[in-house]
């Protein structure tokens, strides 16, 4: 390909402006392009900062399509997985007249199962409610109509209603080529248009999935492909180190005792007395979670393994649910090749006590049973902390359930070893360098020979928006801080025009500072409509917050990216407090103990880095377009106060900046008037 002819496409008079009502050229998305381009003719990996309207989703996909080669393109959330599939790719592939195919390809979870649905149809006494038999009974329609079985064409049934998860199928209960129902499968058929198509549409959770089971040596998930482009690519350090870990529910536990017994007296009921094999996993799963109950007082509710507060019954609870476990496996070995059921709940009962094993290990001694001389260096070198090696473990504990983790200290390797060397990799998003540095993000990946380059946002941020951080506010552990957050918001709130996103840094923040704007409304008699997060889901909130025009919408960590709010329906982004990761999070804390005890500085290393990322995804909620304009309040002093702040603030936007209120206020009653 010639670059002569990416200078035309996204030209003035090319197939583009032809094609898109008030196109204009960007030089940065040119030039991406171009870099992208280049990077496909190496066989090279690229990491590319693409700021709010450079136009990178067209960048990267024009390339793609002139490429010739098969491409993989991995989104951070299935809602611009399905924005590009029924969008982007259409647009582009008429514009440019190629005969380009696509497919779009989801984790196993997103399609109904025949065989699932069809025993859900069966039991009526597994619906928990009135509304989820009107649930089953579309879902039932959809099923025979549906093309895709994917659950994001029946917006009728809400993605995360919970009769999802019993009428898809997971990897160990798939009956696989055993299935009455593999001829109509939709994720085989899914899997087969992938498999057949030039160009994939696949999310990050479903590329690290595919990792994961490559890591366990199977390869049949997805396609081999020249190019990958990994579009909001900032996120795949958190997304590779959830899925290159593993847990184990109580919920999981309980289950599969359900499934045991229901499998085992259906077609099984001579050989032994499935009933009580079921109530001893059941029994075995609900004492291990009261023995972890002492877990649920500690901070995030969560204990590392060496920080349990009773580790001696714990591992003996834990002792006796895995004898449980090998108990119920021996029983299911017997009778397994009678019915695909009872196949299906041995592949399980493997897989969990497998997990549940591997999460022993090392033991309390820092000996490694699956790899003893491994292991026991390691424990060596280690100030006798097991956990200083590859994983940590840990435990959380609510009023519902209990899980165990495990995740790997470090993602680089395994990242890093799965790019083919004939491959070109493409990532790109408009936060991956701290004010221009992608140390730390390459340190993530294991990207060390990736090229760098960054592009600037188009907007005029010194015009459009103001950095306002109030200088009255005290530091955000003084224990009226919140009051006086909403004492410092409300002016703000009562001049502007449209909407207000609120964004927190704890889940209860945002309930004490909703629950104080509410107060304030009543008082005052603002009539304005307050979301907030956990009310419903958050698509949901979403499109409230839209139609709402002037609502005030106040949420938790989904809420700072990802969010795209156009015009004067967001006028107002209010940030309470930096967003450095809670200590309680495990692996962060062995991450930065990690760091410590090999002489590094954790704060300027890593807290630091990953909060300045995460404060410019939420600041990038305020200008989505030439015509948005707005205020971001932050109301952490610390951002301007402490050495570290200018890091902070200098890797923002370029905004207008004022501590002042009136002059915020005077922004916004500016900006509107002048319509």
């Amino acid at each position: 390909m010639l670059l002569q002819e990416l200078s035309d496409i996204f030209g003035a008079d090319g197939p583009l402006a032809r094609a898109v009502p008030g196109y204009r050229p960007r030089k940065a998305q040119l030039e991406l392009a171009q870099a992208i381009e280049e990077t496909l003719s190496n066989h090279a990996t690229l990491i590319a900062e693409a700021g709010t309207g450079t136009g990178k989703t067209w960048a990267y996909l024009v390339p793609a399509f002139l490429s010739g080669g098969k491409v993989l393109v991995s989104t951070g959330t299935r809602t611009l997985q399905d924005q590009l599939f029924r969008r982007d790719l259409p647009r582009l592939r008429n514009a440019l007249a190629l005969p380009i195919t696509v497919a779009l390809l989801k984790g196993r979870g997103n399609y109904v199962c025949h065989y699932h649905l069809d025993r859900l149809s069966g039991d009526e006494r597994a619906l928990k409610s009135r509304s989820e038999m009107g649930q089953l009974r579309q879902i039932q329609v959809f099923a025979q109509q549906s093309k895709t079985g994917d659950r994001s064409d029946l917006p009728a049934v809400p993605e995360d209603a919970d009769i999802w998860n019993r009428v898809s199928s997971t990897r160990e209960n798939c009956l696989g080529q055993e299935c009455p129902f593999v001829r109509d499968c939709f994720v085989l058929k899914a899997r087969r248009q992938a498999q057949d198509a030039d160009l994939v549409v696949v999310n990050h959770a479903l590329f690290m999935a595919d990792l994961a089971l490559r890591e366990e040596g199977i390869t049949d998930l997805l396609p081999a492909v020249d190019m990958v482009v990994f579009d909001e690519a900032h996120q795949l350090p958190d997304i590779a180190t959830r899925f290159l870990g593993s847990s184990v529910s109580s919920h999981q536990l309980l289950d599969l005792a359900r499934a045991t017994e229901a499998a085992g007296l259906a077609y099984a009921r001579e050989s032994t007395n499935w009933s009580e094999a079921g109530k001893r996993i059941e029994q075995a799963a609900r004492n291990l979670r009261l023995v972890a109950a002492p877990i649920e007082k500690l901070p995030g509710r969560k204990a590392t393994f060496q920080a349990i507060p009773n580790p001696e019954e714990f591992d003996a609870a834990l002792e006796e649910l895995l004898g449980v476990l090998d108990h119920s496996i021996k029983l299911l070995g017997v009778v397994s090749e009678k019915h695909p059921d009872l196949a299906a709940v041995s592949k399980t009962s493997l897989d969990l006590r497998s997990r549940l094993y591997q999460w022993t290990q090392p033991d309390r001694q820092g000996h490694n049973a699956l790899q003893p001389a491994v292991a026991d260096a390691q424990a060596e070198h280690s100030n006798d902390n097991p956990d200083a090696g590859a994983a940590v473990r840990w435990v959380e504990h609510s009023l519902h359930h209990m899980r165990l983790h495990s995740a790997p200290l470090s993602v680089a390797k395994i990242f890093s070893r799965y790019r083919n060397q004939e491959q070109a990799w493409i990532l790109t998003s408009a936060t991956l360098s701290v004010r221009g540095d992608f140390g730390h993000f390459m340190r993530q990946l294991g990207l060390w020979d990736a090229q760098t380059l960054s592009w600037e946002s188009p907007f005029d941020y010194g015009t459009q928006g103001v950095l306002y951080v109030p200088k009255t506010l005290p530091l955000p552990n003084d224990r009226y801080f919140n009051e006086r957050f909403v004492d410092a918001l409300m002016p703000l709130i009562k001049v502007s025009a449209g909407g207000v996103l609120v964004l927190c840094t704890t889940l209860r923040a945002v309930d004490t500072i909703a629950e104080l704007l509410q107060e304030r409304f009543e008082d005052e008699d603002i009539e304005r409509l307050l979301l907030r997060q956990g009310e419903s889901s958050r698509g949901a909130l979403l499109e409230r917050f839209r139609a709402g025009s002037n609502a005030v919408l106040v949420g938790s960590a989904s809420f700072w990216e990802g969010i795209d709010v156009p015009g004067d329906a967001l006028t107002l982004v209010a940030i309470d407090k930096l967003p450095f990761a809670p200590p309680d999070d495990p692996v962060l804390e062995a991450r930065l103990n990690l760091c410590r005890n090999q002489g590094g500085n954790p704060f300027m290393e890593y807290q630091l880095p990953e909060a300045a990322i995460a404060l410019k995804q939420g600041a990038g909620r305020l200008i989505r377009s030439e015509q948005d304009w707005g205020v971001l309040m932050v109301g952490d002093t610390r951002m301007i106060d402490k050495p570290y702040g200018r890091l902070l603030w200098r890797g923002l936007p370029p905004f207008a900046r004022t501590r002042e209120s009136g002059q915020a206020v005077e922004f916004l009653v500016n900006r509107h008037a002048a319509g």
